[in-house]
């Protein structure tokens, strides 16, 4: 368990660092387009943390509510409520809050900025199709989501998305303003370069944004199996409940590309080959189970 989180905290900063520089070199790009040099910087910094404001202090409303979660209550749902409280003591950070998604569909996400302001929500489904220690596994993985600041990690990313994005759109216009920089001829081959990488850079710059997210995303959930894994001190429960969700063919009818990368199982069901696989947001159930039984002794077939 442990060296499986070392290896997937390593490799996470690693993808983190790409990321920053992939932002900070459309900021200079952007500049050196516009003939202003490293003020391009600048403003990307600027933008990312305008952008970040928003996402950092309303993000986990936003999603509770584009999901219809209700808070759970203790007639209704006392194990759940039960479970959430005992394993954040367990986890030593103060209990989030629990909400229920009215849907027959087995899944759950957690979201918040930190653990004070963090909150776990699980379907209905989920609840009525697991047994205990599933539901346990399931519940300790969302919370490692928590312990690991996972919840504000992928809102940060998904501000470098937009940064990238919004970037790469300013400078596809930038050449039908007719900016940036003019009289090429004279300017020399250095200009000329600077505008053929710059419009390369705003085709494949968000695709690669979105590329590194996804890694990120995909190294979060093996964080937090084996994060969930070491908490409950019990690998197989996970590992059932992932092969049930995965096997179950319910539809989640309140998912959607926004916020399908936040739930423990990708509610989308995207299929597809190697290329559809580099924009998964999930690694792979099989491999995720048999990373699980691997950290308890014993193998359970997918």
């Amino acid at each position: 368990m442990y060296e499986q989180i070392s290896s997937n905290i390593w490799r996470t900063r690693l993808v983190i660092f790409l990321f920053v520089a992939l932002v900070l070199a459309m900021g200079w790009l952007f500049g050196e387009l516009l003939a202003f040099g490293y003020v391009g910087v600048v403003i990307a910094a600027i933008v990312a943390v305008a952008m970040s404001f928003g996402g950092f202090y309303y993000s986990d409303q936003i999603v509770l509510k584009m999901s219809k979660a209700r808070p759970a209550n203790r007639e209704e749902h006392a194990y759940f409520l039960n479970t959430v409280e005992g394993l954040a003591i367990a986890a030593g950070l103060p209990a989030p809050k629990a909400y229920v998604i009215d849907d027959t569909a087995p899944n759950a996400f957690a979201t918040g900025r930190d653990p004070e302001h963090s909150a776990i929500a699980v379907t209905q489904g989920l609840m009525d199709k697991l047994d205990r220690q599933e539901l346990e596994g399931v519940v300790a993985h969302e919370m490692s989501h928590i312990q690991n600041y996972d919840i504000r990690l992928m809102g940060v990313l998904a501000v470098f998305v937009g940064i990238v994005v919004l970037m790469s759109d300013w400078m596809r216009y930038s050449f039908y303003w007719g900016g940036g920089r003019r009289d090429m001829g004279r300017a020399g081959p250095y200009a000329i370069i600077i505008v053929i990488v710059a419009l390369i850079m705003s085709i494949v710059a968000p695709l690669i944004a979105e590329v590194l997210r996804l890694s990120v995303s995909r190294k979060r959930e093996y964080l937090a199996d084996a994060n969930g894994a070491l908490l409950t001190r019990y690998p197989p429960g996970l590992a059932s409940a992932l092969q049930k969700i995965s096997e179950d063919t319910e539809p989640l009818e309140v998912a959607n590309k926004a916020t399908a990368h936040l739930y423990i199982f990708n509610p989308l069901r995207d299929v597809g080959g190697k290329m559809n696989a580099m924009f998964e947001t999930h690694p792979p159930v099989s491999e995720r189970i048999k990373r699980l039984s691997e950290m308890s002794g014993s193998y359970i077939e997918h």
